[in-house]
């Protein structure tokens, strides 16, 4: 039997993806104060994904589907970007101004989703 526990596609535990901000990271997640705006932006994507359902459905031209795809993985993009920016002004900045090897791990977390990000 496998002991060693599952993760999911950011690299974490389930359980660790679910644990809470780490002290000094006063007000949760650095997306708490945006978070209507965010689940209103993920909403219009999910519109679109849904668009594109629909076009294969309807039998759309292929150029015309590719150019929704387009659009849809730029949304992803930018809103990764936002997320990201957010991760490094509010969770990273806390790890740096408290110091220690926090500091380092949020770095190299932040670096890791960057990598992700760019297909590296």
């Amino acid at each position: 039997m496998n002991t060693q526990a599952t993760q999911d596609q950011t690299g974490r535990t389930p359980a660790a993806a679910a644990e809470p901000a780490p002290a000094g990271a006063a007000g949760g997640h650095g997306y708490s104060k945006q978070k209507e705006q965010h689940l209103k932006r993920l909403r219009r994507i999910e519109g679109q994904i849904r668009g594109l359902q629909r076009m294969v459905d309807d039998d759309v031209y292929c150029i015309d589907i590719l150019t929704q795809v387009s659009a849809g993985t730029k949304a992803l993009q930018a809103f990764a970007l936002s997320l990201l920016e957010e991760h490094l002004k509010h969770c990273v900045a806390a790890a740096v101004e408290q110091g220690g090897p926090e500091a380092d791990a949020k770095v190299a977390e932040a670096t890791a989703a960057i990598k992700r990000m760019l297909g590296t």
